[in-house]
């Protein structure tokens, strides 16, 4: 079956034993064509396109701030009463995002204790604004569901609900991040749940689960994936977002075959 799909490098997790800018080196070296990375306001987004260029890869995507972990912050969009936090930093994100060449922007919801009113009324608010700003540019923002194991209180944690909140919305430039290890998690059956929400899909991540390493361990059938994957025709990227074993380069081996290597 020939390879629809991109396979992309997670710089904020792989090759972390490396500074931030050099990572993309070690990823064009490893054969990846495309990064992709979480929050990398800490470093200048003109080093990281000149680095990009240099290397001829691709930024697929950025996640917009996470805001302060000390108070436990991850994303401001469903945050009641931040509105004006989140589009000061979604206008960051999107800066950074131009200059780097990023088309996708993850947009984090945030630590609200599940939908309440308040947090849904704020989550479509800011949603519907950022969408707005992101169309011009032709930016597609992304709702990852993130599981209540690794993240209790997140605004939503299941890719069902995601979907729901996404035919409320009603943007044609928000869509699903179908995160593996997120949707195994909370929700597993993941050949149809990724068939059920095929037409809502704009970004695919993998890693093991339970552990989060390199996708060749624990409980999921990865080549099924990716291969389904390609036999729907997608022609995104699949982000390789996982805490690797030991050296990034050493547990490369699972990828050789989507890589082309």
């Amino acid at each position: 079956m020939r390879q629809t799909f991109t396979l992309s490098a997670n710089i904020s997790m792989l090759f972390a034993d490396l500074p931030f800018v050099e990572r993309i080196e070690a990823a064009a070296n490893a054969g990846f064509r495309a990064v992709e990375c979480q929050f990398p306001y800490a470093f200048s987004a003109s080093d990281v396109a000149g680095e990009l260029a240099r290397h001829g890869l691709v930024m697929n995507g950025i996640n917009t701030p996470q805001g302060d972990p000390a108070k436990g912050e991850f994303g401001m969009a469903a945050a009641p009463g931040m509105g004006s936090r989140f589009r000061d930093e979604f206008e960051q994100a999107l800066a950074y995002a131009a200059t780097v060449g990023a088309r996708m922007i993850h947009v984090m919801s945030g630590m609200t204790g599940g939908q309440s009113v308040a947090a849904r009324d704020a989550f479509f608010e800011n949603f519907t604004w950022a969408a707005d700003r992101a169309r011009a540019g032709g930016v597609t923002l992304l709702i990852e569901p993130l599981n209540a194991v690794d993240r209790p209180g997140y605004f939503v944690s299941r890719s069902d609900e995601v979907v729901a909140l996404l035919g409320e919305l009603a943007c044609e430039n928000v869509k699903l991040l179908f995160d593996v290890y997120h949707i195994q998690i909370m929700e597993g059956d993941l050949l149809r749940r990724l068939g059920r929400h095929w037409p809502h899909v704009g970004h695919v991540q993998l890693a093991s689960v339970p552990r989060r390493h390199e996708p060749d361990e624990g409980e999921v059938a990865f080549a099924a994936i990716l291969n389904e994957l390609s036999a729907r025709g997608y022609r995104g990227f699949v982000g390789a977002e996982y805490n690797p074993r030991g050296k990034t380069q050493d547990g490369l081996g699972w990828a050789a075959p989507w890589l082309g290597r």
